[in-house]
């Protein structure tokens, strides 16, 4: 241990006080672009026909893909204004094949495959989170928060950078004609968040236009396509200034009344057969949200309910660790980008979907508050939930959860330079039976020269079990993590890493796939535009290898090493081809579906694997990917397949189809998984829509639906009926007990929710 103070001495005064270099990577270093004022009436109707609009000069724009800087195929014409209370977009899209422009659905927040119009608003200046507008030919409103930079980092949608449940209150009207399609948008400040200084606001702004069908988009700033998410990030945008914009204070109160059916089955008290037990449901709460500066925002909530949150996903788990679930409940995603603390992949010091969920069952939200926004130079972010005592059924009988509180404190600004942070976290989870758990983190990111980013971590936790039992441990109870990394996706690019995790490390509120282990970690690859007259767009072969030793005695617990070839073409469609090797060392027999069992031992295993994707910009598109080699002291084949067909644009099918095939032939043992999810989407318009998300796992012998009817009225003002059921497809089985029956459970929920203010 004396050995290791002195380096983590090092480490921390390294993270406050080392000299980092900047190099000239960002728009924002450029000249600031005055937005002109509106002068004049606008009617939203999607034209922007009106002498306001034409005094006002359009942005020059750019073909960003399939060739950086190529001659555009079609006319684009974005404009920019404001005025007191709204910033102002439109776009004049012209196109010489109008029947060719997609706009292949009217379901909100679901991108199809549209063409599509946006804007993406850094609205702090902090070249690190944004927010994101867009729409399509059909007026469809998409609005998604963008964090990190848009640099991908975890196992979530999106590599975690882009939270797509994120909503807020604006405006879109578009039209088409045989010159193309036309769209405006208005942006109530008071949606936006930002600081001003005696009236003048600078933000980062980036616009573009995505013509579907030729994988062709034309943006504003001329951002390069050297990143994956170039134009969507940040650090690129063109800072905008706007004068005379002064904070506003809108207040949003949102109450909610809610009914509904409930029916489980439960064994009767002669234990011979199920019955369906009815449970009625009435409930109201209320949802607050306060703009208490024009940067910094207040959500208050009571009797939290997310009756109408789509289902997970369900996953086939093939490894010794738990599966990661995105957070989709409404209430967290106000600039979720601030609570970020990722150790690695999909670990993390908090994750908010440990507040009123527990294995999988709803824990009822008595309420809570949550402020987010910026301080002076402080981004903050504070969360404080209290959930009630609750009762689950397990396998082994039933489990009392107490009454817990919990908390979240977290701070961060930049420093060095506009692409550096550094900053801290706390979080607690006290319980009314005495347990506690709380942790706490210090991280710095730090641009050091041109795309060379520094990422150090330190997190520890101390819990009541630990503390009691006199185990208390200052290192094993910590994770120290530190990342040199190249960022981009043309030229050569790496990462190097090291993380080292002590075996009680045990974030109350996070997320942790393994513990006691020390993790090298190194990833290569070199990405090339090919130029000339080519279907290739890009080209990237990559390699990595992760290795875990445990610390106890410094032997090998995993290995991971990959290699991989993607190649994206001009038309939007990639595909990849790889291989990888693995080698797991198990101290403890390993289970998996079908009562299938890995003894403890060493094995070394590889695979090879490719994929297709397909441009999303058709009508009828598919995904395929598929895997073969050994597994364990076995073999492995997985296929997956996930068709789209947007039939019209008011109804879209589509669906995923995975397939695992495992045996272990010495041991005459294995299983085969079916995973099938089907998703029907219907819109009769923008404001009127149904879906219904059907899964069938196979290694679960479950069915479930959850079918969803919305009807927005306004934004924030919803009705919403939703049907869930889970039907058992092992219906007899063998041994003590009987049949079980078709139904698991089924509810069918009425919420309606009205929103005043503004």
């Amino acid at each position: 241990m004396h050995r290791i103070v002195p380096r983590l001495r090092f480490a921390l005064a390294f993270m406050l006080l080392a000299p980092v270099w900047a190099g000239n990577a960002t728009a924002s270093s450029q000249n600031p672009l005055m937005l002109p004022r509106l002068h004049g009436e606008i009617h939203l109707d999607g034209f922007s026909d009106e002498p306001a609009w034409q005094a006002i000069e359009p942005l020059p724009m750019t073909m960003f893909q399939p060739v950086f800087g190529g001659e555009m195929t079609e006319r684009t014409e974005v404009r920019i204004a404001y005025d007191d209370q709204y910033l102002y977009v439109s776009g004049r899209l012209y196109d010489s094949d109008p029947e060719g422009i997609r706009g292949n659905t009217l379901y909100r927040d679901r991108y199809s495959g549209d063409d599509v119009f946006a804007i993406i608003l850094d609205t702090f200046n902090d070249n690190e989170n944004a927010l994101w507008f867009f729409t399509t030919p059909n007026g469809v409103r998409f609005d998604m928060a963008v964090s990190n930079d848009a640099e991908f980092g975890g196992g979530s949608p999106f590599g975690g950078v882009i939270n797509a449940s994120w909503n807020t209150f604006w405006d879109v009207a578009t039209a088409r004609t045989d010159e193309g399609w036309f769209a405006e948008m208005r942006i109530p400040y008071s949606s936006l968040g930002f600081q001003d200084q005696d009236g003048d606001v600078t933000m980062g702004m980036i616009v573009y236009r995505f013509i579907a069908r030729k994988n062709e988009r034309h943006i504003f700033p001329a951002i390069p396509p050297n990143w994956g998410m170039a134009f969507a990030k940040p650090s690129q945008a063109q800072d905008i200034v706007l004068k005379g914009v002064h904070s506003q204070k809108p207040l949003y109160v949102t109450p909610y009344v809610l009914g509904g059916l409930g029916q489980a089955s439960e064994l009767d008290a002669t234990g011979a057969r199920y019955r369906l037990n009815n449970d009625v449901t009435r409930n109201v709460g209320l949802d607050v949200k306060y703009s208490l500066t024009s940067n910094l925002t207040l959500d208050a909530t009571i009797n939290t309910d997310f009756a109408q949150v789509e289902a997970d996903d369900q996953q086939v788990n093939l490894t010794r660790f738990s599966l990661f679930f995105p957070e989709k409940r409404q209430f967290f995603q106000e600039r979720a980008g601030i609570f970020d603390f990722s150790t690695g992949r999909v670990d993390r010091l908090f994750h908010s979907r440990r507040i009123g969920l527990d294995r999988g069952e709803e824990v009822r939200i008595l309420g809570g508050t949550r402020l987010v926004g910026r301080v002076g130079g402080w981004d903050v972010g504070f969360i404080d939930m209290q959930t009630e005592r609750t009762t689950l059924e397990t396998s082994d009988g039933f489990d009392t959860i107490p009454s817990e509180n919990f908390g979240v404190l977290r701070l961060r600004r930049q420093v060095f330079n506009e692409n550096s942070y550094a900053g801290g976290m706390a979080t607690s989870r006290i319980g009314d039976d005495g347990s506690y758990n709380v942790a706490y983190g210090l991280d710095g990111i730090f641009r050091v020269f041109g795309q060379d980013y520094l990422t150090l971590q330190w997190a520890q936790s101390i819990e009541d079990d630990v503390v009691r039992a006199q185990a208390f441990d200052f290192f094993d109870t910590g994770l120290f993590r530190a990342r040199w990394q190249r960022r981009g996706q043309q030229g050569l690019t790496y990462t190097a890493a090291l993380t080292r995790s002590g075996a009680d490390y045990n974030p109350g509120i996070g997320f942790v796939t393994r513990r006691a282990f020390t993790q090298p970690f190194g990833a290569l690859s070199y990405g090339w535009f090919p130029e000339g007259d080519t279907p290739v767009r890009r080209v990237t072969p990559r390699a990595f290898a992760s290795v875990y030793f445990r610390n106890e005695d410094g032997s090998l617990e995993s290995l991971f090493a990959s290699h991989q070839w993607s190649v994206e073409m001009k038309s939007g469609d990639q595909f990849s081809l790889g291989g990888q090797l693995q080698v797991e060392d198990l101290r403890r027999t390993l289970f998996f579906p079908e009562d299938t069992e890995v003894p403890a031992g060493r094995y070394t295993f590889t695979r090879v694997q490719g994929s297709y994707r397909m441009n999303s910009g058709r009508l009828l598109r598919a995904n395929a990917s598929a895997s073969a080699g050994s597994f364990y002291d076995g073999w492995r084949f997985e296929a997956s397949f996930g068709p789209t067909w947007n039939a019209s644009r008011h109804l879209e099918l589509g669906g995923d189809y995975q397939f695992n095939r495992v045996r272990f032939p010495d041991r005459d043992a294995g299983f085969d998984v079916h995973l099938v999810r089907l998703r029907v989407q219907a819109a009769l318009n923008t404001k009127v829509s149904a879906n219904a998300f059907l899964q069938y796992n196979s290694s679960a012998d479950l069915v479930s639906a959850n079918v969803r009817f919305r009807y927005n009225f306004r934004e924030g003002n919803d009705l919403w009926i939703v049907y869930n059921e889970n039907l058992n497809t092992e219906l007899g089985r063998m041994g003590p007990g009987p049949r079980l029956p078709l139904t698991d459970n089924r509810t069918i929920l009425l919420k309606y929710t009205y929103t005043f203010g503004g």
